[in-house]
Order: structure tokens, then sequence, then C-alpha cells
């Protein structure tokens, strides 16, 4: 049984995740040098979940910008 379209979350997949993998704040850590091979993966320090994403728009713009300025040179 399917859910009725007006019950649904317009931008249900949009919303930033509030919650880390192991290997999604591993891989933070080692980017930010705070985490070497064969440190132990449990008791990892905390990281932060929230960051800013560009929007399809505004990612859009950026790269019709670059080429602009590159048409100019």
């Amino acid at each position: 049984m399917s859910i009725h379209k007006s019950l649904k979350l317009k931008n249900s997949l949009e919303r930033p995740r509030s919650v880390l993998t192991r290997w999604e704040r591993i891989e933070k850590l080692i980017d930010a040098d705070k985490w070497q091979e064969g440190d132990p993966v449990l008791g990892l320090p905390k990281v932060r979940t929230k960051f800013k994403v560009k929007s399809r728009k505004q990612k859009k713009r950026d790269d019709v910008e670059e080429t602009t300025e590159g048409d100019e040179a």
C-alpha cells in the first residue's frame, strides 16, 4: 500500500543529516589530520555535521561565472 501524495513531505531528501556514519566521521578526521591509520575506531571525537551546501542554482551560477572569466582572458 502506498502513501497518499498529500501526506508526503516535499523536501524530505534535502534536509541535512544529523548523524554521520563511522566511516564518514573517520574521513572527516583524516581530512583534518586528527586521525591516523591504526588509531582505534571506537570512541572517535565529535565531528561537526552541519556544513554549508551550495544549491544547484548557485553552483550553476558559479560555473557560468568561471567560464566567462576564462573567455575574457
